[in-house]
């Protein structure tokens, strides 16, 4: 199976609580030295913003990573409820913007407290106070995975030429970027892509959880998806092909072969550092270093009492927070370069 490098030093501690040269400790934030990304396909942010709740407390917007709404607050549900919990005086609540472009500027018209997503870090980190690098499984890592249907004849990258692909939002780093990169690195003519359309293969951009629902319906020859979303689809069987960094760093291993329809992957990325929690830099409050005090003192006992009923603990998006730079990043800007959207711009 075909991939590019598996170089996965980012400057991310291995251990929970440990750390390298080049990171930043957890209260002192991080400032960052990149300059701004270009941005597509601006979303308005009354489409993404609503009211606070009041009530005496501090209301606080978390904006969660674009997907189907209903899924990513019930996977984020714990995390609202331990920052409510252990954060006297705040009221968190979780908007889903349409897109990753609509994220930087709800935070820079200050409608927003709180993001996630390492695109909009990358595209201004002198906008952010970086709380760090989110942890599942005691792994900071994930993995981006084409998948495509067991009986499929495409069993490595170039057999996508002349296919149908769908990917995640245009802008998601495991869902699109991961993908075009290593489509191009694999002789492919990439296109206009993600900004527009490819040359050697058809391509439709929506969201994670829909372009696994276009691939399971027919709707599509392959899906890239990042590793949370698509292991559950990849039955047990398929284990014993994967690469030994996916087998090392994974954390949802254990949920192989517990959704449907059943896929089968082809090719999965070098380990990825996983997204980001930051908190914009023109929030002046001091609830801003008290719930990041409460994100990196967080490990799974203590966000195990945050639980809804009936929670589906394999959705858990992360129990800690690890320190982090803009080291750790750069190979996503690498790839974001490569496919054409410049962090320099």
């Amino acid at each position: 199976m075909a991939d590019d490098a598996t170089e996965d030093g980012f400057g991310v501690s291995d251990t929970t609580n440990g750390t390298q040269s080049g990171t930043v400790n957890r209260r002192r934030f991080l400032a960052g030295g990149a300059a701004a990304a270009a941005t597509f396909g601006l979303a308005g942010c009354s489409s993404v913003m609503g009211g606070g709740s009041g009530g005496g407390a501090e209301s606080v917007t978390m904006l969660l990573t674009p997907g189907t709404p209903a899924d990513a607050r019930r996977r984020y549900k714990p995390v609202q409820n331990l920052i409510n919990g252990e954060v006297d005086g705040v009221d968190v609540e979780m908007k889903v913007p349409q897109d990753y472009s609509a994220i930087r500027p709800a935070l820079e018209s200050e409608q927003a407290e709180i993001g996630m997503d390492d695109v909009t870090l990358i595209s201004n980190p002198d906008l952010m106070d970086v709380y760090g690098t989110t942890v599942t499984g005691g792994s900071a890592f994930y993995f981006s995975v084409m998948l495509v249907n067991p009986d499929s004849e495409i069993s490595e990258r170039t057999d996508v030429e002349g296919k149908t692909w769908a990917f995640a939002d245009r802008l998601s780093t495991s869902g699109s970027i991961f993908a075009l990169y290593t489509l191009q690195e694999a002789g492919l003519n990439i296109g206009e892509a993600p900004k527009g359309p490819p040359e050697d293969f058809e391509g439709s951009w929506t969201d994670h959880d829909i372009a696994l629902q276009k691939l399971g319906n027919g709707e599509a020859d392959g899906a890239t998806t990042w590793g949370g979303n698509g292991i559950p689809h990849i039955p047990e069987k398929y284990k014993s092909d994967f690469p030994d960094r996916v087998l090392d760093k994974s954390s949802f291993l254990d949920t192989l072969g517990t959704e449907t329809p059943a896929f089968k992957p082809i090719w999965w990325s070098f380990p990825i550092p996983k997204q980001p929690m930051y908190a914009r830099k023109s929030w002046d409050s001091e609830k801003k270093s008290a719930i990041g005090d409460a994100l990196v003192s967080s490990d799974k006992e203590t966000i195990q009492q945050y639980y809804p009923d009936d929670y589906n603990e394999e959705e858990l998006p992360f129990t800690t927070l690890r320190d982090t730079s803009m080291e750790t990043y750069q190979p996503v800007i690498k790839r974001m370069n490569a496919v054409g959207i410049d962090p320099a711009a």
